[in-house]
């Protein structure tokens, strides 16, 4: 299995070895995904909450600030995850969520992980069985080894030269700061280039390969993946964008945890509007 994004007839028959995971979310209804878990989810699956078991709310400044090592390993290993677990994580938001889960065992150390190409509505879709109720697996033995995916501070990002590429996977309007439902303050970094996370999908499932390498080898042009660090609004939709690097093969990139969210919990920071 790619250890990026699967399709549902990608993940074969033995669906009971794999590690499946659901993480359904709403920023605006944190409590949804969980409800909507227990009324009906992928057959086997267990439920991670973006809030409280992939982020540490009170670690700070960012929305979505990274749970300790020994938090997240405590998470996965409640989760039924092995050292050599196949893991599959899916969201209803074309893996905008679960791609923070995918990024946490990376970082982790575990590769075994891919997002669901067209997640809940693509499980449905394929008629692969669900069940209802709390789903729930013995504990996992793995092992969190943090690092190695790279990731950022504000003070980086702020420090950074010029020849770096920054990334903001938020929607143009908000990336604009024409529009800012979520954070007390609109507008991105500066310098900031945007690549809308939606941009890698149609119809809610993943581009073609050789449209992603089109759009993304003319983004990058000859930078290296190195000189890459992804934001968002928490460190969670930019995710998506990074795995879609690792998808084309161009590995390495960092992401900037706090995002915009924490840039601007320094009012300090300046903030830039119109894409400028």
């Amino acid at each position: 299995m790619s250890t990026c994004f699967v399709t549902p007839r990608e993940l074969g028959d033995a669906l009971d070895e794999k590690v499946l995971v659901d993480c359904r979310f709403r920023l605006t209804d944190p409590d949804w995904g969980r409800a909507a878990y227990h009324q009906q989810h992928a057959a086997g699956a267990v439920y991670a909450h973006l809030d409280h078991d992939l982020s540490d709310l009170s670690a700070g400044p960012g929305r979505h600030p990274l749970p300790h090592p020994d938090r997240l390993q405590q998470t996965l290993r409640g989760l039924g995850i092995e050292p050599d677990s196949q893991v599959v994580v899916y969201d209803d938001a074309s893996g905008a969520i679960a791609a923070r889960l995918w990024w946490l065992l990376r970082y982790a150390g575990h590769e075994q992980v891919a997002i669901l190409d067209g997640g809940w509505p693509a499980w449905l879709e394929a008629g692969l069985p669900v069940e209802s109720g709390a789903g729930s697996r013995s504990p996992g033995r793995i092992t969190v080894e943090p690092g190695a995916m790279p990731w950022v501070s504000t003070r980086t990002v702020a420090e950074r030269p010029p020849e770096m590429l920054l990334l903001d996977a938020r929607s143009p309007e908000r990336f604009r700061g024409e529009s800012e439902p979520i954070d007390p303050v609109a507008g991105t970094v500066p310098g900031a280039a945007n690549r809308p996370f939606e941009d890698n999908l149609d119809q809610g499932k993943l581009l073609p390969l050789d449209q992603l390498r089109t759009q993304w080898g003319a983004l990058l042009g000859q930078r290296s993946p190195q000189s890459v660090i992804h934001m968002c609004g928490s460190g969670v939709t930019a995710c998506f964008n990074l795995a879609c690097m690792e998808h084309l093969g161009q590995t390495g990139s960092a992401l900037y945890v706090d995002s915009f969210s924490g840039w601007i919990a320094d009012s300090a920071n300046p903030v830039s509007h119109g894409g400028n």
